[in-house]
């Protein structure tokens, strides 16, 4: 998986603008599923089977796009103004590089602040992309850039951007493989959504909620860890399996869905912990609001220094994750049973 990753992590897509991340996940699904298209707002859906007799039909979404910033205003001088796509922290900007998706490169830097020990605001924050007027400045108004960095392989760590949820992402693709190399027959029908404009509200994962119509739903997405110095007060920690979480600042996840995958982890004998976190969503709300409303859990994998330039995640973990949703697609789900 881990030459998948660099290549999803290294390619460009910010929100609105996800069809690079989306074509190369299109092209490793092609053999493995019974159904692939893209639907009117751009997210990526696979079908794989139809629901038996004990079955539902389970939408599993992870999303294609990643934080990153949009121009603004280009001064007199050539730098660019811009604000955030997504939730990005001021801090986490300055100093870094980035690269509009014309290919122009750049640098974020900041305005001479009177207290040094001041965050900057975005609007003392600008893009220098070595230009020295407007006139040649190669980028215009409303274009996006994401940040630039090259991932890294630290063995069982892997560092890049957008593992927020690229990570997800491939966790999706190597269950579809999974099931394809082992012909495993779930008695679910499943449908994989990979979904757009999900860092500026979960807009994809509406849409595609209300074109599959599922009966349960799961959001796969990375989640913040607590296990740096003096970090958040977390449980999710790198290294010790995939997170089941219970509620986050939009969602109460279905008790019998969570029951369920914490039942199902425990049988097979593999890791995962239980989180609750503050203030992060996933599109698990979307997909629990579309129609009549539908019950849903959330699958989430730790994440270090989330929405910056160099996410960490444990690849074991990701391995975990995987082995846990084959599991779960494999056993039957009675709503409100577990």
């Amino acid at each position: 998986m881990k030459t998948f990753i660099q290549q999803l992590v290294e390619t460009p897509g910010p929100s609105g603008y996800e069809s690079q991340v989306r074509d190369l996940v299109k092209k490793e699904l092609e053999p493995l599923v019974d159904e692939l298209y893209v639907d009117q707002l751009g997210n990526l859906i696979a079908r794989q089977g139809t629901p038996g007799a004990n079955g539902a039909k389970i939408m599993l979404a992870a999303h294609l796009d990643e934080v990153g910033v949009a121009a603004t205003h280009i001064d007199e001088q050539g730098f660019v103004r811009f604000l955030p796509v997504g939730a990005l922290s001021p801090l986490s900007c300055l100093g870094s590089r980035v690269q509009f998706l014309n290919g122009a490169s750049g640098v974020i830097g900041a305005e001479g602040l009177a207290d040094e020990n001041k965050t900057p605001t975005f609007g003392q924050l600008f893009i220098d992309l070595g230009r020295s007027s407007r006139t040649e400045c190669p980028v215009r108004v409303g274009d996006e850039a994401v940040f630039v960095q090259p991932f890294i392989d630290l063995g069982e760590r892997l560092v890049g951007k957008a593992l927020d949820d690229r990570i997800g992402v491939a966790l999706l693709v190597e269950v579809l493989r999974e099931i394809q190399e082992q012909k495993i027959q779930s008695p679910h029908g499943l449908y994989f959504v990979f979904s757009v404009q999900e860092q500026v509200g979960a807009r994809g994962a509406i849409t595609a909620a209300y074109g599959v119509d599922p009966d349960l739903g799961i959001a796969v997405d990375a989640t913040p860890s607590g296990d740096t110095p003096a970090g958040r007060k977390l449980v999710a920690s790198l290294g010790k399996g995939p997170a089941i979480r219970v509620r986050d600042g939009s969602t109460l996840f279905d008790p019998s869905i969570v029951d369920w995958m914490v039942r199902t982890a425990e049988a097979a004998g593999l890791p995962f912990q239980l989180e609750v976190v503050e203030k992060e969503y996933t599109g698990g709300r979307a997909i629990q609001l579309s129609h009549a409303g539908v019950p849903v859990g959330c699958l989430s994998l730790p994440c270090r220094y989330m929405h910056t330039a160099s996410e960490m995640v444990d690849y074991r973990d990701l391995q975990n994750g995987v082995r846990l949703m084959l599991e779960l697609l494999q056993r039957p789900f009675l709503p409100g049973r577990g």
